[in-house]
């Protein structure tokens, strides 16, 4: 990481592995392995950013009362959070509490391809034994909410004086294009946005969700109470935004008119998606002009305004990815899984990542460098 030039690395703590009872004791090994990573990154000049879920609530708790289902999940995340606050805050300042919420919520209870794996049918792409499409996502992001208001509350009651560190949240987004120039697919566009990205940045903005969620969910989403709404109102430091494509929106009002109907089918829109580049060889040149294509968007939004703070490319090298396993690798570097060492190797995006960061020109580096260094040169 420190030979690439990278400034921050960006990952998750598991909740399981720093306390195995979702509350209650800490484990001094997984305690132990967190301070080693965290002191290790620092000793190389890379700042540590930590998200404090993704999609990994301990199963104890999943099987005690529900999990994001129940607001006991609220107290629990607090507790937990407050425990990292403790141990690492003395060294960490950039927090996350939430990983992509909109798509753990979606993913995990309306079409079950995430943990818990909880949905009902239609809408499910499993065959489903327990959930509710209809209802359930809804609650789970209240709760998400929630957890998130209280553990920044938590932050900057107790620790913000000492640590001066910074809280936020990361939702998922698409850029949603009206898929024909008419007024029906462009107010579709909108609804996807509201859907999606609003209905988390709406109630941490303007304490409430978008309207339209609340027309077309009805008595399926929660209300905020008074005060729910003031603490989730403003409860952020930063807003972080995973985006990897576009993505076409069809106005489709038939969907209203379903009996049943989940989060999908109140956007009342369909989602025509384009395929994002994966790194499929070491020789990777569509990751490398997407990076620089990307990389240049940010660029023109911040001199445009846009109070961006910082980028991080997903991802750092090959791994577990919740979709397809290791079928797909997204890393600047290739791992070896059939060498036993696990062995990288840095792909031409590495190059040209590594490169950009250390401020050369990187223009002629797809025509210019050589195949074989790629497969086999180390920094």
């Amino acid at each position: 990481m420190a030979d690439t030039g990278l400034e921050a690395f960006r990952f998750s703590i598991s909740w399981s592995r720093l306390i195995p009872n979702g509350r209650g004791s800490v484990n001094l090994k997984g305690l132990q392995y967190y301070n080693d990573f965290i002191d290790r990154l620092i000793s190389h000049g890379i700042q540590p950013h930590i998200t404090l879920h993704h999609d990994d609530l301990p199963q104890i708790l999943e099987d005690e009362y529900g999990g994001w289902l129940s607001r006991q999940s609220v107290k629990d995340f607090v507790a937990y959070a407050g425990v990292c606050f403790r141990e690492f805050g003395d060294r960490v300042l950039h927090w996350t509490t939430f990983n992509e919420a909109n798509v753990f919520t979606l993913g995990g209870y309306d079409v079950a391809i995430l943990p818990p794996l909880r949905c009902s049918y239609p809408f499910g792409q499993i065959n489903c034994t327990k959930g509710d499409s209809t209802s359930e996502p809804y609650i789970v992001a209240h709760h998400l909410l929630l957890a998130h208001a209280s553990t920044v509350r938590l932050y900057h009651k107790k620790y913000k004086a000492t640590q001066q560190g910074f809280v936020g949240i990361n939702v998922f987004a698409y850029w949603f294009e009206p898929y024909a120039n008419t007024t029906e697919d462009m107010k579709a566009a909108e609804r996807a946005q509201d859907f999606y990205v609003g209905w988390f940045l709406d109630p941490l903005v303007n304490g409430d969700y978008p309207e339209i969620m609340k027309k077309n969910a009805g008595n399926r989403i929660p209300n905020f109470t008074k005060l729910e709404s003031e603490r989730v109102k403003g409860s952020f430091d930063f807003i972080g935004i995973n985006h990897y494509c576009t993505v076409g929106i069809k106005d489709n009002p038939i969907s209203l008119e379903m009996e049943t109907r989940d989060n999908m089918a109140d956007i009342a829109a369909t989602l025509i998606c384009q395929t994002q580049p994966r790194n499929g060889t070491l020789i990777d040149t569509p990751r490398v002009e997407y990076l620089h294509a990307y990389i240049g968007a940010v660029l023109e939004a911040i001199r445009n305004g846009s109070n961006t703070l910082g980028y991080f490319t997903w991802s750092f090298f090959d791994l577990f990815e919740m979709l397809d396993g290791y079928k797909s690798g997204y890393g600047l570097y290739y791992v070896d899984l059939d060498d036993k060492e696990l062995t990288r190797y840095p792909k031409l995006s590495a190059h040209w990542y590594a490169g950009f960061l250390k401020g050369k020109n990187m223009s002629g580096i797809v025509e210019n460098i050589d195949a074989e260094e790629a497969f086999t040169s180390a920094y």
